[in-house]
């Protein structure tokens, strides 16, 4: 909209600019006259108008296909993001309710007790699994809909909190787990926002680490103020993320070669997201083959 009337004004900005030219190189500007009969002066302003606005017109027509344009790439790339969206949930679906059923179909076609048992403890697992997924892409859903709750967040009570809850999990208990919060000259400041969310936020980074990481291997939770942005990052020694995956790791149900195979909802890394973007934040990660990864977590203070 602004270039349209910017486009309006165009002639009478040129006008002026020949005008001050004229002014400060020519000492005495000549003065013109001349005559003309009132029906041609009429025709003249007629033609001109008449060109102005063409002129007019074809500027706006081309701002108009420019925007159309660039909604339609939009339109096409959200259509071409949810078409894959769907097919890794179809995929996600797919997999526990044939599971499902072939469990099913053991325990009604079996008398064995210990084969009806593995049969019975299969489908609890793929229920968990189907519930676990409907449960993460309940809250995507909300956090698209629902207003944030804003109160102020201590960053490093509640990253302390985190990194203790996951130490007590059975996996991490094999990796060597780090926490650095800064002391001085002052502590982390506090962001506005859901503690929640931040929290589910951060748990997931920590999750994620520990499930794509290997026994023994490093992970390390860093915190610190950067200008006007709290920074958390999760830096591990894992095997690291394929250069070919690492521009869709934030996708819902997405499945990098890496990740084949790792138990998950697919959820995890798209609700980080989700939450920074909803607190004005954003995400980012470096990664390098068979040396480890840092996923990026930045926040505004306030």
């Amino acid at each position: 909209m602004k270039w349209k009337w910017f486009s309006v004004f165009f002639p009478a900005l040129i006008g002026l600019g020949i005008d001050l030219i004229l002014m400060r190189t020519t000492p005495q500007i000549p003065i013109l006259y001349g005559r003309i009969d009132l029906g041609t002066l009429v025709l003249f302003f007629g033609l001109l108008l008449t060109l102005s606005f063409g002129c007019l017109l074809i500027i706006l027509e081309w701002v108009d296909r420019r925007e159309e344009k660039h909604l339609l790439e939009a339109h096409e790339k959200a259509s071409d993001e949810r078409r894959r969206f769907l097919q890794r949930l179809d995929h996600e679906l797919k997999n526990p309710l044939t599971a499902i059923r072939a469990g099913l179909a053991n325990i009604s076609e079996s008398d064995s007790p210990e084969v009806k048992g593995e049969a019975i403890a299969s489908v609890d697992a793929q229920a968990l699994r189907l519930s676990r997924l409907a449960a993460d892409l309940r809250k995507l859903a909300e956090l698209e809909t629902r207003p944030v709750e804003r109160a102020p967040v201590d960053m490093a009570a509640m990253l302390q909190e985190a990194f203790n809850l996951i130490q007590d999990d059975q996996v991490a208990q094999t990796r060597h787990l780090s926490l650095s919060l800064p002391q001085a000259p002052w502590p982390l400041p506090k962001v506005s926002g859901d503690l929640d969310l931040l929290f589910l936020a951060v748990h997931n980074l920590l999750d994620n680490a520990i499930k794509f990481s290997r026994p023994g291997d490093t992970i390390e939770v860093r915190a610190f103020e950067d200008g006007s942005q709290v920074v958390i990052e999760v830096a591990d020694t894992g095997p690291g993320i394929p250069e070919d995956d690492i521009s869709h790791v934030w996708e819902e149900l997405y499945l990098g070669e890496g990740a084949r195979g790792i138990p998950g909802s697919g959820f995890g890394l798209a609700l980080v997201r989700a939450i920074a973007e909803r607190h004005n934040g954003q995400v980012s990660l470096r990664s390098r083959s068979g040396q480890g990864t840092v996923f990026s977590m930045k926040l505004p203070v306030g």
